[in-house]
């Protein structure tokens, strides 16, 4: 695997997964019951912007520094936007918090968590962030590997009755990540009808993706809604003109949630032609 996320770290794709899933997390967090949060292609968890990775790509410029001068945004963007600024208490945007630091941050003292990266610098950069966050269990192989263990989640002799998935591969080879995301998804809806899942995915053109789509539709889940961004037209197969969140199993009225961020983030890091979908694929019964 060749992929590093260091050289995209803050950029629009990361804008929207974090968004969302903290949004799912604020949630899942109404409850007082416990819950769990697996994150399958975690990273190392932290990303400094002045590293070299990033300041090459510069790509966090037009994504959460784009966004973190910009006044009067939407509680659901704005709720993201303090969680970063919480990884930078110096005031100035000097890292980036990845997905399970983002995660961790907004569990409670009874939610548990497992991050899992493949990649074995990574791994190791992950488990040193979580040394001392007993909340927080940090597995090196392979997360779609993960599932059987790790689902349904245990707390000490007890069973966690809830659960948010976070999928977030490399792609790349992405005509084989769709079929292995499908597998997967069935795989959580078997041991977990009830569980709430996220996969992030890339838009390079869009069409590309209605085979994952319609495939998605037929999952045994209560519901599928999917939203994105597209910062600019999808008529290139060479670059990230955009990308997308799959969502299974959301909360009741969370297309509602999500409404106002999109616009926001079109306005803000799109540029000519850019759109945004906010859709459900599978409506909630």
């Amino acid at each position: 695997m060749n992929y590093r996320h260091a050289f995209h770290a803050g950029n629009h794709a990361d804008v929207l997964k974090h968004v969302v899933m903290l949004a799912m997390i604020d949630a899942l967090k109404r409850k007082e019951s416990p819950f769990f949060v697996l994150d399958t292609h975690a990273g190392r968890g932290r990303y400094l912007l002045s590293a070299e990775e990033s300041r090459k790509t510069a790509e966090a410029d037009l994504g959460i520094l784009q966004l973190m001068s910009t006044p009067a945004l939407p509680e659901v963007v704005e709720q993201y936007l303090r969680a970063v600024q919480a990884d930078n208490p110096v005031g100035a945007l000097v890292s980036y918090p990845g997905s399970p630091l983002l995660a961790a941050r907004a569990l409670r003292e009874q939610d548990r968590m497992a991050a899992c990266e493949l990649q074995k610098d990574e791994a190791a950069a992950l488990k040193e962030l979580f040394a001392h966050d007993r909340r927080v269990q940090v597995f090196a192989g392979n997360g779609y590997d993960s599932i059987r263990a790790l689902l349904p989640p245990k707390s000490g002799a007890d069973k966690i009755g809830r659960a948010l998935v976070l999928i977030d591969p490399p792609y790349e080879s992405q005509d084989a990540e769709y079929p292995q995301i499908i597998a997967t998804l069935r795989e959580i809806l078997t041991r977990m009808p009830q569980a709430q899942v996220a996969v992030w995915y890339p838009i390079k053109q869009r069409r590309s993706l209605q085979q994952f789509f319609r495939k998605a539709t037929h999952l045994p889940a209560k519901s599928v809604l999917v939203a994105e961004l597209l910062v600019r037209p999808d008529d290139s197969p060479l670059r990230l003109n955009g990308s997308g969140m799959l969502l299974v199993n959301t909360p009741w009225q969370f297309d509602k949630i999500l409404s106002p961020a999109l616009p926001t983030l079109k306005k803000h890091l799109g540029e000519a032609g850019a759109s945004t979908r906010l859709e459900w694929l599978k409506m909630p019964e």
